[in-house]
């Protein structure tokens, strides 16, 4: 007999971020061994090719399961896919967190499925006003997220970099534009940011003697620059 091979991704399908541990830790709490999770997802999945040795491979993370693979896998451990996926970046990781098929989301924020599939495959949100404010109370979306998933985010991340190295008055509007945020918290935010940045600079350059590594800390900085400026956010925020 032939062996059942395991069906190729498509190409513009990349697999969801998985939580290995979780798998793990949920498969664990459950008295479950591999065999029994493989045996489920054969059984009662419909996936033939499912093995021990599959499922362990994914708890290393040495692999990762496809979207149906991880909703099956959801399934033979009593959970939602949404525990067994890490953060969730993409409009389609964020659909696939929340257990959503396509037309779900399609349907929910008035859009013909092809449209949707397309704005999905290609991660370019093209909605509304009035379909995006549909798609983040479907999607449970915060802030941070909604301007990841409808693309604003490469463009928040080029005004903070220009804020924290420049003037950083003179991108409060722009970035209010693209992020709807209190004056005032936003301000704030960006005068912090913009000091952390020029600290880090200033003791750089003291460190190396007046010249900055290829490799200080002000280029990391600027790197995750979107990631500080939400932390921030949310410690003034509170």
């Amino acid at each position: 007999m032939w062996p059942v091979r395991r069906p190729s991704a498509r190409p513009n399908q990349p697999s969801p971020p998985f939580n290995a541990l979780a798998a793990r830790r949920l498969r664990a709490a459950l008295g479950m061994g591999p065999e029994e999770v493989a045996y489920g997802m054969r059984a009662s999945f419909g996936l033939p090719y499912i093995t021990p040795d599959l499922v362990v491979a994914w708890e290393r993370g040495i692999a990762g399961p496809s979207s149906q693979e991880l909703t099956a896998l959801a399934g033979v451990l009593w959970c939602s896919p949404g525990e067994l996926i890490g953060r969730p970046r993409t409009l389609r990781e964020h659909r696939i967190s929340r257990g959503l098929a396509p037309e779900d989301v399609a349907r929910g924020v008035g859009l013909e499925l092809l449209a949707y599939q397309r704005m999905e495959e290609n991660d370019a949100w093209r909605g509304t006003d009035r379909q995006s404010i549909a798609l983040a109370g479907l999607l449970d979306l915060d802030l941070a997220d909604f301007i990841a998933v409808t693309g604003r985010e490469a463009r928040l991340a080029d005004l903070l970099r220009s804020a924290v190295t420049t003037r950083w008055q003179g991108y409060v509007r722009p970035v209010t534009r693209t992020v709807p945020l209190d004056r005032g918290l936003l301000e704030a935010t960006l005068a912090e940011l913009h000091r952390d940045y020029q600290g880090q600079m200033v003791a750089t350059l003291s460190w190396g003697g007046g010249t900055a590594d290829a490799g200080d800390p002000g280029r990391d900085f600027l790197d995750r620059i979107v990631d500080h400026f939400w932390t921030t956010v949310r410690r003034h925020s509170e």
